[in-house]
C-alpha cells in the first residue's frame, strides 16, 4: 500500500522532495488533466475550493487512476470530514488552521484505525486507489501508509511548533514555557508540517497584499523549517508559481505546491490575451479605452 502512495514513498526516500498541484474547481476530467502533467501529488481543496463531497470522491478516484497521490484539504479539524476524505481513498489529508498540540492529537485520533486512533472501518471505496488492495490489507496498512499533514498558519501553532527552539527565536511571539517544547512537531502520527504563508502572514500581522512577504514572515517560515529538520519531520509550503516553488525546494522544503488550477487558468488566459493585443495598433486602442495590458498581479493565494 505504501508503494502505491507516491507521496508517502517519496517523503520517506532520498531527499523527500515532491511537487504538487492545487485543485479548486470540480470535475473528474479536470482532475485527470492536471494529474497527467507529471505532479507527484494533487490536492483537492474542500476548504476554499468549489468542491463538495461528491466532487471530492470523483476527483480522488480520477487522480489515483493516473498514478498520482490524491490529497484532500478538509475544511476544518472535524472527525466526519477526515472520515469522508480517507474513505474516498485519499492518500493523505491536509488540515488547516491548527492551533495546538491537542488539535494535532485529536486529528491523529480521527485519521488512524485502532489502536492508534478511533477511525471507523467500513468504506468500500479506498482500496482501489492503492492498486486494488483487499479491505483487510487496507485496514492493516493504512495507519503507516497514509500521510497526515497539518497546516502551520496560525500564531498559536507557530508558537507551539517553535517552542522546540532556544529562547532567542522568532521575535516576541515565542514566549512559551519549557514544558511546551516539541508539542506539535512531535505528536505521533503527524507526518508533515505544511506552511500556509497567507494565513500565517495574516495571523502574525504581516499580510501578503501584493505578492511580497514581510521579512518577519520569511523568518517565521524559516523557523518552521528549522524546527522540523531538528525533529526529523518533513515540511511543505503553498506556492503560487514554479519560480517560488524552486526557491523553497532549494531551501529544503519537501512537499511543495507549484500552481493551482484557478491561478493557472487566469494567468495563462490573461497572458495569452495580452499577447494577442500586443500589436502597436491594438495597444493604442486599449490605452484609449483605459485598459491595462498584461496579466493582473496576484494579490491573494489564488489570483487577484
Amino acid at each position: 500500500m505504501q508503494a502505491a502512495n507516491r507521496l508517502q514513498k517519496a517523503l520517506r526516500t532520498g531527499s523527500g522532495l515532491t511537487f504538487g498541484a492545487w485543485q479548486m474547481l470540480p470535475g473528474s476530467n479536470l482532475a485527470r488533466t492536471i494529474a497527467r502533467t507529471g505532479f507527484d501529488w494533487q490536492l483537492v481543496d474542500t476548504e476554499h475550493g468549489n468542491i463538495d463531497d461528491a466532487a471530492m470522491h470523483e476527483a480522488v478516484a480520477a487522480i489515483a487512476a493516473c498514478g498520482v497521490s490524491p490529497l484532500v484539504r478538509i475544511a476544518a479539524n472535524e472527525g466526519w470530514m477526515v472520515k469522508r476524505a480517507l474513505d474516498a481513498g485519499a492518500h493523505g489529508i491536509i488540515v488547516p488552521l491548527l492551533y495546538t498540540a491537542d488539535d494535532a492529537k485529536r486529528l491523529v485520533q480521527f485519521a488512524k484505525f485502532p489502536p492508534m486512533g478511533q477511525r471507523g472501518f467500513g468504506s468500500p471505496f479506498p482500496m482501489e486507489k492503492f492498486s486494488g488492495q483487499t479491505a483487510a490489507e487496507y485496514l492493516q496498512q493504512a495507519n503507516d501508509s497514509l500521510v497526515t499533514i497539518v497546516q502551520i498558519e496560525t500564531k498559536e501553532a507557530l508558537e507551539n511548533v517553535s517552542s522546540s527552539l532556544h529562547a532567542s527565536t522568532i521575535y516576541e511571539i515565542v514566549d512559551t514555557k519549557v514544558e511546551q517544547i516539541n508539542e506539535i512537531v512531535n505528536v505521533p502520527g503527524i507526518d508533515v508540517l505544511f506552511v500556509g504563508p497567507y494565513d500565517l502572514g495574516n495571523n502574525l500581522g504581516f499580510p501578503i497584499l501584493d505578492g511580497t512577504m514581510h521579512e518577519e514572515l520569511k523568518e517565521a517560515i524559516a523557523k518552521v523549517l528549522q524546527v522540523a529538520k531538528e525533529n526529523g519531520k518533513r515540511t511543505g509550503i503553498y506556492c503560487t508559481s514554479g519560480d517560488q516553488a524552486r526557491q523553497y525546494a532549494d531551501q529544503g522544503f519537501h512537499m511543495i505546491s507549484v500552481v493551482g488550477d484557478i491561478v493557472a487558468l487566469s494567468s495563462h488566459l490573461g497572458s495569452s490575451l495580452a499577447s494577442a493585443k500586443g500589436s502597436y495598433v491594438h495597444s493604442a486602442l486599449n490605452m484609449a479605452k483605459g485598459a491595462v495590458s498584461g496579466a493582473s498581479k496576484m494579490t491573494g493565494p489564488y489570483g487577484r
